[in-house]
């Protein structure tokens, strides 16, 4: 693939049946994130004259000026939303006003992987395991998953980007409450509330038994220092607590502005009195509080953990606790959710324990419920939220800027593709950008996953989009190369040229073949429009809105009239014509614009033509 919600591109758009992931001639033939059925689709064929449009996500071409042909306005039935977990009222609302929502709580893995292939997007919480099973059995229609909270451990990214399913979680609504929490655990613990509480309500009175330390002077060590981290410092540094944090990817001007000093992972257990955790769950993080890592601790270290159980040893802990080098502990999270009854953790009279309340606020659970319910919606709509896990992040104006080439780069990719005659399949591709910027201030992500789904998606019964492009093809064991050249041109646009090779592969149509043996493309944007302007060693200038016929013929008079009479005279109605020439009376290429697919017979009257070396009908 900033905290924007990138508004999608409105390119041309052939809406499509989201339920199978079986790929036809009626997809999106320019989405670039998973897409469903939109309320409104529009189909349309249009003239040279008109103008990209950018509005709230609909996925379509907004057109201005004359139009050739006419705009057939179809309503299509909504998409279908499953919530498998308790969500705010707000949030339920909001998904009602643009889907059908199903809420379906405590539902069985069976009963969620029956329920999936009838559904366009799943909100979840912690407590849905959003398996690889899952994905294969919504069948290709799942383009959604949004997590209602911060965690995705709960979810299979690898899955899920497989699958070209976009994942987006709510980070920063349950902020607030989550820091609370933290603090509340923290400030319990070291005052015994919860045990002295406990006591008096079973009749006792034990002011010694429960006497507890300050926080005033002592180091906290937060270990993970993202937004709900950053929040536990700024309220810790108020107790006058000394804060030190551990996070390789947090950046040292934003710890220096609160106060907080960066450090090793080492430093950070070895040094302090407090540690509160609030990492995420991963491989790496998985279990990384262990035996050796309480060995290295002062004696004497309490911890509080609002983040995610795995990333305890749950026994390692409790032998801590009892050999005492950890004193106490507070927790909200565990490994198992719900832990079990005869837990030795829970019960330990030093542990300090609530059933995951991090984000159980009435303003959490509102502000995450509208959240994910906006990020799941706008991802339906084919926006780039900022909130997306496994896609990259396009900030709003590269996507209004990039417009009309994302449309230009699929139709390179759908063209290059069926000019390959097979054999020994594709292995390589490279992608050539011309333009006047310099690299930095060109973002091409957009633009490979577009010509990635062109070559692709019409060989393949995947459905492909920016979420999984990459990993489409890297499956595919075709590598993807891409080469920026700095020409002499307006950097008003982005993009001068946009050139798509393909080496070791031999084509159907033998005037695509460059000087150099590879098939070799390239187009621009004229006017907002995605216009042909090279073929092999040829120089052409075709738009490319519509299928095309290449001709590589002997350059002599009468050809275009020939080949158009007999288009005529089979009823195909032609939108344009070109030739390209290598020099006066020598080889040129005629491209030719269709509204129509000619028959068979119909293309071997063309290919009888005397003059007419070879020819290909390619179908955009």
């Amino acid at each position: 693939m900033a905290t924007i919600s990138a508004k999608s591109i409105l390119v041309p758009k052939i809406s499509s049946s989201s339920s199978n992931s079986n790929v036809s001639s009626s997809r999106s033939s320019s989405s670039f994130l998973p897409s469903v059925k939109p309320t409104i689709s529009l189909k349309a064929s249009y003239s040279k004259s008109r103008s990209f449009v950018i509005k709230n996500g609909l996925g379509t071409v907004e057109t201005k000026g004359s139009s050739s042909g006419t705009n057939d306005v179809t309503k299509e039935t909504k998409p279908t939303i499953l919530v498998s977990e308790k969500l705010g009222e707000a949030g339920i609302e909001v998904l009602e006003s643009f889907a059908n929502v199903d809420c379906s709580y405590n539902l069985t893995p069976e009963e969620l992987c029956k329920k999936i292939s009838n559904v366009d997007a799943l909100i979840v919480r912690s407590g849905t395991k959003v398996s690889r099973q899952v994905f294969e059995a919504s069948k290709g229609r799942l383009k959604v998953v949004g997590r209602a909270g911060v965690g995705i451990d709960n979810v299979d990214l690898q899955a899920a980007t497989e699958f070209g399913c976009l994942v987006v979680n709510a980070p920063t609504a349950n902020t607030v409450a989550a820091a609370e929490h933290g603090i509340a655990l923290l400030s319990s613990m070291a005052r015994n509330v919860a045990q002295s509480d406990a006591s008096m309500k079973a009749g006792k009175w034990e002011r010694n038994k429960y006497v507890g330390v300050s926080l005033v002077g002592k180091t906290l060590a937060v270990m993970g220092f993202g937004k709900v981290g950053s929040e536990v410092a700024r309220r810790a540094k108020g107790l006058g607590m000394h804060i030190i944090a551990h996070d390789p990817y947090a950046p040292a001007d934003r710890a220096r502005a609160l106060g907080v000093e960066l450090v090793s992972f080492e430093k950070a257990i070895t040094t302090a009195d407090f540690i509160s955790l609030h990492m995420p769950l991963t491989p790496t993080t998985s279990k990384v509080f262990n035996d050796e890592t309480f060995g290295k601790m002062k004696k004497g270290v309490r911890i509080i953990n609002v983040a995610r159980g795995g990333v305890i040893d749950e026994d390692a802990l409790v032998r801590a606790l009892d050999s005492g080098v950890v004193a106490q502990a507070a927790l909200d999270v565990f490994t198992v959710e719900p832990p079990p009854q005869d837990s030795k953790l829970v019960q330990h009279a030093n542990v300090t324990v609530t059933p995951h309340l991090g984000a159980s606020t009435k303003e959490a659970q509102e502000g995450v419920a509208i959240e994910i319910a906006e990020a799941v919606v706008g991802a339906l709509n084919g926006e780039l939220s900022a909130t997306a896990v496994n896609a990259p992040m396009v900030p709003a104006e590269v996507l209004s800027e990039l417009a009309p080439y994302v449309v230009l780069a699929e139709k390179l990719g759908k063209l290059a593709v069926q000019l390959v005659a097979g054999g020994s399949g594709i292995k390589s591709v490279k992608v050539v950008y011309k333009s006047a910027r310099d690299r930095d201030d060109l973002d091409t992500r957009l633009l490979r996953a577009m010509i990635i789904k062109g070559i692709f998606e019409p060989i393949s019964s995947n459905f492909i989009n920016l979420v999984n492009a990459d990993y489409t093809a890297k499956e595919k064991g075709v590598r993807i190369s891409e080469e920026r050249i700095v020409v002499d041109s307006s950097p008003e646009f982005p993009v001068d040229t946009v050139q798509v090779r393909i080496a070791n592969v031999e084509s159907k149509f033998a005037g695509a073949m460059s000087d150099n043996g590879e098939i070799c493309i390239e187009g621009k944007v004229k006017g907002g429009v995605p216009h042909l302007t090279c073929v092999g060693s040829f120089s052409v200038d075709v738009s490319i809105e519509e299928s095309l016929i290449l001709c590589k013929q002997v350059d002599q008079p009468g050809m275009i009239g020939r080949v158009g009479s007999i288009l005529g005279q089979r009823n195909v109605n032609v939108s344009f014509m070109s030739v390209g020439r290598i020099g006066v009376r020598k080889q040129a290429i005629m491209a030719i614009g269709v509204d129509e697919e000619p028959d068979k017979d119909t293309l071997k009257q063309i290919g009888d033509v005397p003059a007419i070396e070879e020819f290909v009908f390619l179908d955009l």
